[in-house]
C-alpha cells in the first residue's frame, strides 16, 4: 500500500470515530406549542424513541432563573416539581390545569446509560383562553346595535344581518349603526384559535320609542313637584300650629288680666245699699240720751227737726281707676249738723 493510500484511509478513520462521538446539537428554532387555560397538555419529544440505553431525561423550565420541573432516571423514582409536572414513559412532559404562569420555554435533555449527551430539545408553551359566548345589545333610540366578548384570547368578532357577513373587528366589542328603521336577525361571532361562539338576535325598532331624555325629565319634574308639595303641606301645617298657639297665649294672656283687674278692684267696691261712712248713716240718739246743758230742756216733739245724714254719691270711675293705682286715702267724718230750732233755742239762755 502506497503513502497515499494510508493517508487516506487514516483521515476516514478520523471522520468515523468524530461523527460517532459527536454530540446532536438542536436545529431550528423552537417548537411553538399551545395550551389551553385550565385544561392540560403534553409536550412530546420529536424523534425520539424510548429504549433501554436512555438513562437520564431532563425537563427545565427556562427563565432568570432555571428550574428543574421534572426529571426521569431509570431504576429510580422519577422526580417533579409539584403535582402540576409529570414525566410519562415515553419521556413526555404532562402539565396539568394549565395556567397563565405556566407559559414559557422548556428545554428536555436527554443522556443515555453512558452518561452521554443523546438529544435536546426547546419548547415554547403559549397559553390561550377559550372565547365566551359573545352578549348582543342595541338601543332603538341611539340606533345603534353592540356585539360584546367578555372572554378568550385574540379573539376575532363578525357580525351578520340575515346570514350576511358585513362586518369584523379584532377587538372585544363591534358597534353597528343604522339609518332606517330595523327589523333583521343578527348574528356575532367570535373566534380564536382553539374556539368558538355565537349568538343570534332578532332586532325590531320599527317603533319610535320614547326619548330617554325626556323620560328622565318627566321622572325628574314629578320628583320635584312631589317635593315641592310635602314642602308646602309642611309649611301651612307648621304656620296653622304657631297661630293656634299664638292665640292660645293671647287668649290666656287676656283671661290673666281679667282676672287680675277683678282681684284687684274687689277691696275696694262697697254695695250699694251699704253706706260709706258709718257714722252718718247712724240715726240721732234720742233727746233722753243727749247730752244736755244745763238749765236747757229739750224741744217738745213737735218742734225737733229730723235732720238726714248726707250720704255721699259714690265714687266715679275714674276715681275707681285711680284708686286701683294705689291703697285708698283716709277721708274725713262728716258730723251730723243739729236741728235748726234747737240750735236757736240754745244760743236764746245765753244772750238772756
Amino acid at each position: 500500500m502506497n503513502l497515499s493510500c494510508k493517508i487516506l484511509a487514516n483521515l476516514l478513520l478520523i471522520f468515523n470515530f468524530s461523527t460517532k462521538d459527536a454530540v446532536p446539537s438542536e436545529t431550528g428554532n423552537p417548537k411553538e406549542a399551545w395550551g389551553v387555560l385550565d385544561q392540560e397538555i403534553n409536550l412530546d419529544i420529536p424523534n425520539f424513541q424510548m429504549n433501554n440505553d436512555i438513562d437520564d431525561i431532563k425537563w427545565e423550565k427556562e427563565g432568570p432563573n432555571k428550574t428543574r420541573v421534572a426529571q426521569f432516571k431509570k431504576d429510580k423514582t422519577s422526580f417533579h416539581l409539584n403535582e402540576t409536572y409529570a414525566v410519562l414513559a415515553n419521556g413526555t412532559l404532562k402539565i396539568k390545569s394549565l395556567k397563565k404562569n405556566s407559559g414559557g420555554t422548556y428545554k428536555v435533555s436527554v443522556y443515555n446509560t453512558e452518561g452521554k449527551f443523546v438529544q435536546e430539545k426547546t419548547f415554547h408553551l403559549k397559553i390561550i383562553e377559550l372565547v365566551s359566548k359573545p352578549e348582543i345589545s342595541w338601543d332603538c333610540i341611539n340606533t345603534t346595535l353592540t356585539c360584546e366578548v367578555v372572554k378568550g384570547t385574540d379573539p376575532e368578532l363578525k357580525l351578520y344581518q340575515n346570514q350576511k357577513h358585513f362586518m369584523t373587528s379584532s377587538q372585544r366589542v363591534i358597534t353597528h349603526k343604522w339609518t332606517t328603521r330595523l327589523n333583521a336577525m343578527f348574528k356575532c361571532t367570535a373566534k380564536n384559535r382553539f374556539s368558538e361562539e355565537s349568538s343570534e338576535k332578532v332586532v325590531n325598532c320599527l317603533e319610535k320609542g320614547l326619548d330617554i331624555y325626556l323620560i328622565a325629565g318627566i321622572c325628574g319634574g314629578g320628583i320635584l313637584f312631589i317635593i315641592f308639595v310635602a314642602l308646602l303641606i309642611f309649611y301651612i301645617s307648621k304656620r296653622k300650629k304657631q297661630n293656634r298657639r299664638r292665640n292660645n297665649e293671647e287668649l290666656e294672656i287676656r283671661v290673666h288680666r281679667v282676672a287680675t283687674e277683678e282681684r284687684s278692684q274687689k277691696p275696694h267696691q262697697m254695695p250699694a245699699s251699704v253706706p260709706q261712712n258709718p257714722g252718718a248713716s247712724q240715726a240721732p240718739p234720742p233727746p233722753s240720751h243727749r247730752s244736755q246743758a244745763p238749765g236747757h230742756r229739750p224741744l217738745p216733739p213737735g218742734h225737733r227737726v229730723q235732720h238726714q245724714p248726707q250720704r255721699r254719691p259714690p265714687p266715679s270711675s275714674g276715681t275707681q281707676v285711680h284708686q286701683h293705682k294705689g291703697p285708698p286715702l283716709p277721708r274725713p267724718r262728716v258730723q251730723p249738723k243739729p236741728p235748726r230750732g234747737a240750735a236757736e233755742h240754745m244760743s236764746s239762755p245765753s244772750s238772756n
